[in-house]
């Protein structure tokens, strides 16, 4: 009988000491009410995202979701609904007509970097450029990064501007930075 309990509290203790190193490994932070997961790839956390349903669909009707499955790394600077919502009345409506498409993967490969650049290492650089970071999208143009206070701030080919509200959003093939508006490059 004392060798059942014993056994049954070594399993029990397994499986908590199980459980609590696969919730530190798989650390969540949690976006548009869902959470994202560490283990997961940047298309299937966004997918749940009810604050990046506008990007979402820009992704898929440019084509870009294998893209972004596959292992990567990436940088993605993610604009929720409101920042698309900033946009010109019927600006989006008109990227995702099929005649656009090239457009439209222009401007959202362009909230792409390669490689895997947390704030840490954001910061890391905007430091080493003497308070600018530039960064060379997927799309071939250019983000410069800076820090204003403790947030790190985004300016576009055009002069536009974004801040990052929440950092460091680890995926399996990257890291997600939700931004506040849209970044557009040079026509």
């Amino acid at each position: 009988m004392k060798s059942v309990k014993s056994f049954a509290l070594l399993v029990a203790a397994a499986f908590f000491m199980n459980a609590s190193f696969a919730q530190n490994m798989d650390k969540t932070v949690e976006v548009g009410g869902a959470a994202m997961y560490p283990s997961k790839n940047i298309v299937q956390n966004a997918v749940n995202s009810k604050d990046h349903t506008t990007l979402v669909a820009a992704v898929k009707a440019a084509g870009l979701v294998e893209t972004l499955e596959t292992p990567g790394p990436f940088t993605v600077f993610a604009p929720t609904n409101a920042a698309f919502d900033m946009l010109p009345k019927g600006t989006v409506e008109t990227l995702l007509k099929p005649e656009n498409k090239a457009m439209l993967t222009t401007i959202l490969t362009y909230h792409v970097v390669a490689g895997k650049l947390d704030a840490k290492e954001l910061s890391r650089l905007i430091k080493a450029g003497n308070g600018k970071a530039q960064l060379k999208t997927v799309a071939g143009g250019t983000l410069w990064a800076s820090m204003k206070g403790n947030k790190i701030m985004l300016t576009d080919e055009k002069g536009g501007m974004a801040t990052v509200t929440i950092k460091n959003v680890y995926q399996s093939n990257g890291v997600i930075h939700v931004i506040d508006h849209v970044v557009l490059p040079r026509s």
